[in-house]
């Protein structure tokens, strides 16, 4: 009967409780995936780095920002270390895919138990039609360049 009671204590106690607990986890959520967007660009900023370096002469001089200090170094040397770090970032990328897998079944199991759902005013639901149409609305080209 004591573990019944544990158990009894970790419950909320009220719709407000709930409700908090529920913001808690779907912050965590967003947290999550704002992480994971940041580090998908770091992926790809290392990536637009390996590609730009890879084809020169190994021997040619580079610099790199080492915890805010720029440091001379050769792309033979460089070139490994970025390599790492985006396999390194890579890794976390996985890692918090699955961590956002597991906060989604979480999220999922609390809304069947207390039996959240989520409303949506129906001027939201008007906003995201006309959003899903002008999707690329704010993107600016450049005029193309006379060099080529």
């Amino acid at each position: 009967m004591a573990s019944g009671a544990e158990s009894d204590r970790k419950e909320p106690i009220n719709e407000q409780a709930v409700a908090n607990i529920y913001a808690a986890m779907r912050s965590e959520l967003n947290q999550i995936y704002s992480k994971i967007t940041e580090m998908e660009m770091e992926v790809s900023e290392h990536s637009l780095v390996v590609s730009a370096i890879q084809p020169l002469d190994p021997s040619r001089r580079c610099y790199r920002m080492i915890g805010g200090v720029l440091v001379e170094r050769t792309i033979k040397e460089v070139l490994p270390a970025v390599l790492r770090n985006k396999e390194g970032i890579e890794e976390i990328v996985a890692r918090l895919n699955e961590a956002l897998e597991k906060k989604k079944k979480e999220i999922v199991e609390f809304e069947t138990k207390y039996k959240i759902r989520i409303r949506k005013a129906d001027a939201e639901v008007k906003d995201e039609s006309g959003k899903k149409e002008g999707s690329a609305q704010g993107v600016l080209v450049g005029p193309a360049s006379g060099s080529e």
